[in-house]
């Protein structure tokens, strides 16, 4: 196949779905990864819970079965914590899942496609999609802050161990992304951002991450492997 081949994990909806259908409009033949579907995905879907190592292992063996390599990795899948908590109450219940698919999961899905993109030997891309999370507290839900700051250094960590082979390895933070995940706080982000959290006043939007998702899916920052793109709006600014 002709084409290049990228997987993106939690494509189903939000930001993945944006970034998967994308990487098409530029000429990727992309791998949907996600645990449900819904029907309005017609292109090529595989279930994954990417915090199973055998769905995960199956994501890579299909994908490989199906067109012979991986040119791309986004990690994308993500849950912030089924009921937000203060730290000094959160359970090892959620921290544990949040950890299991935020940190563990990404962290096994890089060292897993990283193996089968060195034994290909044509350079390919990593791509992790953390949160202004990484850096920011948020005493509600400080297991979902602890699993993208983890991400965070699961970038700069293989960045530096896959640059021997031409592998580069990226991290996008976003910000306040119009999702489903921010949908119930809606109104209270709107209201902090006019009030001037993040110096371009407007929500971003998927396609936000997305266009990001392409810049470096194009090559245009292969000298820059391990690099932070920050699409928030302007939040890491840190303004007075």
């Amino acid at each position: 196949m002709d084409k290049k081949i990228a997987v993106v994990t939690g494509a189903a909806r939000g930001i993945g779905r944006s970034i998967a259908e994308n990487l098409e409009k530029i000429g990727y033949q992309v791998v949907y990864a996600d645990i449900s579907f819904p029907d309005s995905i017609q292109n090529t879907c595989i279930l994954c819970d990417i915090s199973n190592p055998e769905q995960r292992q199956n994501l890579l063996n299909e994908t490989i079965a199906r067109f012979g390599k991986v040119d791309l990795l986004v990690n994308n899948a993500g849950i912030a914590p089924p009921k937000r908590m203060d730290i000094l109450e959160t359970t090892q219940d959620s921290f544990k899942k949040v950890m299991d698919i935020n940190l563990e999961g990404t962290f096994f899905m890089c060292q897993l496609f990283a193996n089968q993109m060195v034994k290909q030997n044509n350079g390919a891309r990593i791509i992790n999609i953390a949160s202004i999370s990484s850096y920011t507290s948020s005493t509600p839900r400080g297991e979902y802050c602890i699993s993208k700051a983890g991400v965070s250094m699961v970038t700069q960590l293989f960045a530096d161990r896959l640059a021997e082979h031409g592998i580069g390895v990226f991290e996008i933070r976003p910000g306040i992304i119009m999702t489903d995940m921010t949908a119930a706080v809606k109104d209270k982000y709107v209201k902090l951002i006019e009030d001037g959290l993040t110096p371009i006043k407007r929500f971003g939007q998927p396609q936000d991450v997305a266009e990001a998702v392409l810049a470096i899916a194009e090559g245009r920052f292969d000298f820059c492997t391990g690099q932070v793109f920050n699409v928030d709006g302007g939040f890491h600014l840190r303004r007075l």
